[in-house]
Parts: structure tokens; C-alpha cells; sequence
């Protein structure tokens, strides 16, 4: 799985993996801006983005391409970040493979199940015939009704792309996230615990983690420590730049 990246600097390696429907493109100001002291490697995670399409998606298949892009680029050791269903497959990474990790940042998930708030977003999608579009207004509309956030769905719609004949489409590959949907809202879980430095990072208007996560986040990664960026929600990164990168820089650094 020759994963699509991008790199951003010089310096020791920091991996950036994003979450659920995103890709490397939604971490730019935050891949440049690290850029200045670190080398960034921000990656598109299997059956997003510009990556290979798979049948297959599931937490120990992306945390393996994680240790085979490492190697591949020669990446002996590096700093570890993943924002919701990137923070997943950073967690499992870093547990199934803690000498490759030197700190790891976990941006508003944990390491447990959630439940399956996604159906309606994969249901609108799944039912638009991207082909018979003229312009992405078109499909914004056609997706109100199903998700009336107007964030979410510019968000989505990052995600749509030109055919060679121009066409539109989606880039990710929407019926195997829909079929292994169910995958990507088990728990992690490992034999033993991370040891590395571990930052936690949450939105203050997000209930990705509660409170009464951080005591079981405690016995998979014992060293974790926790912020909260108070004027965020889910996307922290893109809602509060500045917080989230002096938060960030700070604990790297």
C-alpha cells in the first residue's frame, strides 16, 4: 500500500494522519507551520484522499501501512498525530509498535467504541449519482437535506473529483468505508501500554472525550497528558489554528 503524501520541512520526522472522510489537504496550514521545525509527512490514509483503493479497511491494516510507509521512507523513529479515526490508527500504531514512536498526539478520540453516528452522512452520499451533476452547488444541495451543516458538507465535498471526462465523483472510496463502517468505531485495545509522551487534545465543544475517558486512557497510555481547546468542536485544528498549534508545538518541541 504506497500511501499518498506530501512533506512540509527539514528536521525530525512528525507523521500527521487525518480522520474519517478527510484527507492530507485538510491539515496544510498545520503541516507548513510545523514545517519550520520539523520535517511534516502528512499522508493520505488508505481509501482516502489520492491513496490506493483496498476492499479491505479495518485499524491493524492502516496501522501496517503506517510501519510500511515509515519504512519505506526510511523513517526510523518519528512523532506520531491522528485526529479522530487517524487518532485510532496512531494509538494502535504507536501501541503495536512503541520503539517507532517517539511522542504521540491524539487529537479529540479515544480509544473506545462510539456509536455509529456516521450512518446518515454515508447514506446521503452513498445515494447521489455524482455523474449527473453539473456543479458541486448541485451536489451541496442535494446533500442539505440529509446534513443540514453547512460546514460538514463543504467539508465532504472536498472530497469530490473530476473523471477524465469530467465527470464528477468521489475520491474516497465510499462502499468500503460504508461496508467496514462498523470497523472503524470498535475500540483499540493492546496487551501493553504505550510508554512514550502522549498528548491528548480535545475540543471544548466536543464530546469525542468525556472526562471519565481519561482514567481508561490512563491504562493504555500511562504517561498521557490532556488539553482542552475551549472554542472548538470536533475539527479542532481548523477551528482554533493557533491554539491547536502552539499546543502542539509546545509538547514536541
Amino acid at each position: 500500500m504506497q500511501l499518498n503524501f506530501q512533506t512540509y520541512g527539514t528536521g525530525f520526522p512528525v507523521l500527521i494522519l487525518h480522520g474519517l472522510f478527510g484527507s492530507l489537504d485538510n491539515w496544510q496550514t498545520v503541516s507548513r507551520s510545523l514545517g519550520e521545525f520539523f520535517q511534516v509527512f502528512a499522508i493520505d490514509l488508505r481509501n482516502h484522499g489520492r491513496s490506493p483503493h483496498s476492499d479491505q479497511l479495518n485499524y491493524a491494516l492502516m496501522a501496517e501501512d503506517i510501519a510500511e510507509f515509515m519504512q519505506t521512507h526510511g523513517l526510523p523513529q518519528a512523532h506520531v498525530m491522528g485526529h479522530s479515526m487517524g487518532g485510532k490508527v496512531a494509538m494502535l500504531f504507536a501501541l503495536q509498535h512503541p520503539e517507532r514512536v517517539a511522542k504521540l498526539i491524539v487529537v479529540d478520540i479515544a480509544p473506545k467504541a462510539y456509536a455509529p453516528s456516521h450512518l446518515s452522512i454515508l447514506a446521503a452520499m452513498r445515494s447521489l449519482d455524482l455523474s449527473s451533476f453539473q456543479n458541486r452547488n448541485e451536489i451541496d444541495a442535494a446533500l442539505a437535506s440529509a446534513i443540514p451543516e453547512s460546514a460538514v458538507r463543504q467539508f465532504l465535498l472536498k472530497n469530490v473529483a473530476r473523471t477524465d471526462t469530467g465527470a464528477f465523483k468521489w475520491k474516497l472510496n465510499l462502499p468500503v468505508i460504508d461496508q467496514h463502517y462498523p470497523e472503524l468505531i470498535r475500540p483499540i485495545a493492546a496487551p501493553h501500554p504505550f510508554p512514550g509522551p502522549t498528548l491528548f487534545i480535545s475540543g471544548g465543544q466536543s464530546d469525542y472525550i468525556l472526562k471519565s475517558d481519561e482514567e481508561p486512557i490512563k491504562t493504555l497510555f500511562p504517561h498521557a497528558q490532556f488539553s482542552i481547546i475551549p472554542h472548538s468542536g470536533h475539527w479542532v485544528h481548523a477551528e482554533a489554528p493557533q491554539e491547536f498549534l502552539k499546543v502542539t508545538s509546545d509538547f514536541l518541541r
